[in-house]
This record gives structure tokens, sequence and C-alpha cells, in this order.
């Protein structure tokens, strides 16, 4: 599969620069073609003679250098490749490409690339969690950019651990083989709509306040980005959320469970429908046209509620019902029992169960922990990234919808 690929490889400057030199040498056993750009801070990290050594090709370091950019320069080097591995992906390193920053032969290379971009992060798990970060990982998969890992583990510093560690070089290379296996192949959703549903909803109270939860549209958003890699065209229904849209994905912004419910009626006929969505299960009965006000006395003023439409009961149970239905259900206890119930009552093919107990960092995190609640039977996934539980979903959408009749 990486027999004759070219592979650019961007080597940014963290402690975890070394595990990239096996990368390198796994890569050229498979026939891959491997040219290397080393950053400024890569330099500290790992030499050049060492990572020339080991890609049998010059090592490229300066933007500004004559015989570098004139004999080749950084619009050939991100041109002339098949694909940019950019590892370890440090804070900096991400920060600079989300806003275009070309300051070096890397970053430069980098906004001039053609070529498919896949992000190897490492950084301490601090970092990884900064808000900050976490924008520059939206934007930088919103604009189409591949991330594997980060990985969970111990961190260099001593005694911390978490979220941040580079994957594995092996982990990276089955990553780098399975990009080109599905670029290689038809794409299997080439031809289908598939229609999701993210975030939560807003329920006003009155003018300037409402009732919400703290999904986050993370996980729905990285399921559309990866059906429209698949080939689908994807419908995207979202609640209120700080996510850039997925590239080539249409996006309908709504805020509340009944606009939502009208946006997904709208949307049908699809294929698939993956309802992600937190959809607030009440609402005010009746939203004040002014703001509430305390008038000191100390009383509450009374708040009534009314049940929110069950939009995938609704939807499961439809006479236009997409050929596959798939749930979510968000549980904080007994996660499969509670998904199990659901399964037939919703309507639904298959629930995706997750575990959203606030110690579980789930809502609003990067990683989830899911099981596949079928009439089969229940098959638990490991604890992934948002974005690879999204290509697992998404390869099985794929697999079922070949079988559906």
């Amino acid at each position: 599969m990486l027999d004759g690929k070219r592979i650019l490889i961007i080597i940014g400057g963290g402690i975890a620069a070394y595990k990239v030199l096996e990368v390198i040498r796994r890569l050229k056993e498979r026939g891959a073609g491997v040219r290397v750009i080393l950053t400024r801070a890569g330099k500290e990290f790992v030499t050049p003679m060492t990572v020339g050594a080991l890609s049998g090709d010059k090592v490229f370091t300066d933007l500004f250098s004559p015989t570098e950019e004139h004999d080749i320069g950084h619009i050939a080097l991100s041109r002339d490749t098949d694909l940019i591995v950019v590892a370890p992906a440090t804070a900096n390193l991400m920060a600079r490409m989300a806003n275009g920053i070309a300051d070096e032969l890397a970053t430069a290379s980098l906004l001039a690339a053609a070529a498919p971009i896949i992000l190897c992060p490492a950084m301490n798990q601090r970092m990884w969690a900064h808000p900050a970060t976490q924008r520059n990982a939206a934007r930088l998969r919103a604009d189409g950019v591949q991330f594997i890992g980060p990985a969970a583990g111990r961190m260099a510093e001593r005694g911390e651990a978490g979220v941040g560690r580079l994957s594995e070089p092996m982990d990276i290379v089955e990553g780098v083989t399975a990009f080109f296996r599905a670029a290689a192949g038809p794409k299997p959703l080439t031809g289908r709509h598939v229609l999701v549903t993210a975030g939560p909803t807003h329920e006003p109270i009155d003018p300037v306040r409402y009732i919400a939860n703290r999904s986050s549209g993370k996980q729905g958003y990285a399921i559309a980005a990866a059906a429209a890699r698949a080939g689908a065209r994807v419908t995207l229904v979202s609640g209120p959320v700080s996510l850039p849209d997925p590239a080539g994905v249409d996006v309908v912004r709504i805020e509340t469970a009944r606009e939502m419910l009208a946006a997904v009626r709208a949307a049908l006929p699809a294929d698939a429908a993956v309802m992600t969505a937190a959809v607030a299960d009440w609402r005010p009965a009746e939203v004040a046209t002014a703001k509430i006000k305390k008038d000191g006395s100390g009383a509450v003023p009374p708040l009534a509620l009314a049940e929110n439409p069950d939009i995938l009961r609704t939807i499961g149970h439809a006479a236009d019902r997409p050929a596959l239905v798939v749930g979510f259900a968000a549980e904080t206890n007994d996660v499969v029992a509670n998904a199990g119930k659901k399964l037939a009552a919703k309507g639904a093919d298959f629930i995706v169960a997750n575990d959203v107990s606030p110690q579980g960092g789930v809502m609003g995190g990067d990683r989830n922990t899911v099981h596949i609640v079928t009439a089969d039977g229940v098959d638990p996934w490991p604890t992934l990234d948002k974005t690879e539980v999204a290509e697992r979903l998404v390869a099985l959408i794929a697999t079922r919808l070949e079988t559906t009749p």
C-alpha cells in the first residue's frame, strides 16, 4: 500500500521527536519515499544528520536558504508529495497552522500544501486540553486536516499523565497506511445522503435565559466530517455550538428542539440518520416576553415545563424513515441497560451508548468510550478520540447500508 508513495514528514519541536525516527524507518521499510522538514525547534531534539541517514534524502530546515529555495523550495516540497505528516505536532505548531502563519520553512510549506495533511499531536495534557488548542484543533479539522492521536499515558514531566502523548510509531504507520487504503478504493458512502444532528438545544425562558445542557457538539461534528470524507452528501442539523462548519457539509443551524425536528423533517429523505444531538427533554410551557426580574420578596417565579418532541422516536417510526437510524444514549448510570431499553422504543437500528458522568469528561472533551447496542448484543469499543469514534461509526454505517435492502 505504501510502495512508491511520497511522504513529507515535518518534525516539530517536542521531546517525542525521537519517536519519529522510527516512523521514518518503518515507512521506508514499506516502500515509501520520505522527505523531511525539520523545524527550528525540532533541531533541538533530533539532528539533521540522524534524520537524513534514516530518510536517505536531504533534510530541509531553512526557509531563507539560497540553495534550498533555489533547488526545491517550500512550494515544491509541499506539492511534490502524496501526503504530509506532522509529528510531533506541538501546540505552537498547531496554532501557527490554524492561523495561517508562515514564519519558517515548515509552516510556509504547510500553507502552500496541495497534498492532504495528517497531524500527530504531542504535548503536555494541560496544553492539549487548553481551550486555545482545542479551538485550533477544531479549525484544522474543519479545514480537512486529519488527526492520529494524541494518545493517553505518562508524560515526559515527572508524575504527570493524561491525553497528549504522541501516538506510538506503528500506530502512526498504520494510520498512514489506512489513509492510502481509503484513498485508493471507492468512497463507501458515495451517492448516499447522511443526516446528522449535533449539539444541544436552547429552550428560552425569557429573552435572556434558556434551558440547555453541556453538549459541545464535537462528536456529531466529527461524524458529519467523517461521512463527508466517505463520499456522502451530509446534512448537519446543529444546535448552538462554538465549532466551525465541517468541510463539505451542509449545516442547518437551529436553537430549539422543535426547530431541530422541523429541520430534520425538511432534510428527509436520507439513507442514514445519526442522531447525536442532546435534545432538551423539556421546555418552558410559556416564554416571557420580557426579562423576568426579582421583586425583592424572595419569591421564586413559577416555571411550568412542557415536554419536547422525541426526535429520535419520531424519525425512527416515521413513514419516510431512513434505511438506517442510529441513536445516541447519553447516560450517567446503567449505560448499556438504558440504551437497550431505548433501542426498540425509539425505532433505532442501533444505539451508541456513552457514559456522560462528569468524571468521565465526555461532554466537552475530545475522547469517548462507547458501546454499540443492537438487537444482537453489545459491542464495547475502547476509549478513542472522538474523530476515531466517528471514523469507526461511519465505516459501520457504510457496511450496514450495503446489506440493507
